[in-house]
C-alpha cells in the first residue's frame, strides 16, 4: 500500500477503536456529568497523554519488552488492575450525593488528568495493542520512530475529538445529571465498570 493508503486504513481502524465503548468512554462520561466540563477535559487530556507515553514506549522499545517479558507484563498488569479496582470500589461504596465539596477554593477535589493518564499507563494491553497494531500501518523503509508517533498522534486526535463530542452531549442534560440520585447512579455504574475492567485486566493473558 502507498503511504496515503496506510494513513487512511489506520485512521479508519483507529476511528472504529475510538468509537467502541470502553473504560475511557465511561471515565469521560461520568466525569462530565458528575464533576463538570473542566474536569472531564482534564481526564480527556490525561487519557491522551497516556496514549502518547505508550507511543513513546513502543517507539523506543519498552512496549516490545512488555510484549515478550512475562514478569514486566504481569507487574504492570496487576498494578493497573489494583488502581482500577481502587477507583471503582471508591465509587461503588462511597457514591456522592451532591457536588458539594467537589471544589475547594476553586480547585477540583481530584486530579482527573492524573487519573485519566494512569488509567492508560497502567494498562499493559494498551502497549501491546500498539506493538501489534501500529507496525501493520508503517510502510517498509520508513522511519519507525517518526511513524509511530505520527500514528499515535492520529489516534490521540480522534480520541480527543470523540471525548469533546461526549462532553458536549452531556451539557444540555447537566441539570438533570447533577441530581442526587443520578450522581449516585453514575458513580455506582462507573465504579462497577471500573471493577469489571480491573478483573478482566487482572485475569487477562497476552
Amino acid at each position: 500500500m502507498s503511504i496515503t493508503d496506510n494513513l487512511l486504513a489506520f485512521t479508519f481502524a483507529a476511528t472504529l477503536l475510538t468509537l467502541t465503548p470502553g473504560l475511557d468512554t465511561a471515565l469521560v462520561l461520568r466525569t462530565a456529568t458528575v464533576e463538570g466540563k473542566r474536569q472531564a477535559l482534564q481526564a480527556t487530556l490525561g487519557i491522551n497523554a497516556g496514549c502518547l507515553l505508550w507511543g513513546a514506549a513502543v517507539a523506543f522499545g519498552l512496549g516490545a519488552l512488555i510484549a515478550v517479558s512475562e514478569v514486566a507484563f504481569n507487574l504492570l498488569k496487576y498494578c493497573g488492575a489494583a488502581y482500577l479496582a481502587w477507583l471503582g470500589l471508591n465509587m461503588l461504596l462511597r457514591p456522592r450525593r451532591s457536588l458539594a465539596g467537589a471544589e475547594v477554593q476553586g480547585k477540583p477535589a481530584g486530579n482527573w488528568f492524573i487519573k485519566g493518564m494512569l488509567g492508560n499507563v497502567l494498562n499493559p494491553k494498551v502497549g501491546i495493542f500498539y506493538v501489534s497494531f501500529l507496525p501493520q500501518f508503517i510502510p517498509q523503509g520508513q522511519p519507525l520512530i517518526l511513524w509511530t508517533f505520527g500514528l499515535v498522534g492520529i489516534h490521540v486526535l480522534l480520541g480527543l475529538l470523540w471525548s469533546l463530542v461526549l462532553i458536549g452531549a452531556t451539557q444540555p442534560l447537566s441539570g438533570f445529571m447533577r441530581r442526587e440520585k443520578v450522581i449516585q447512579w453514575m458513580d455506582r455504574t462507573t465504579g462497577m465498570i471500573f471493577v469489571v475492567f480491573a478483573a478482566r485486566l487482572a485475569f487477562s493473558k497476552r
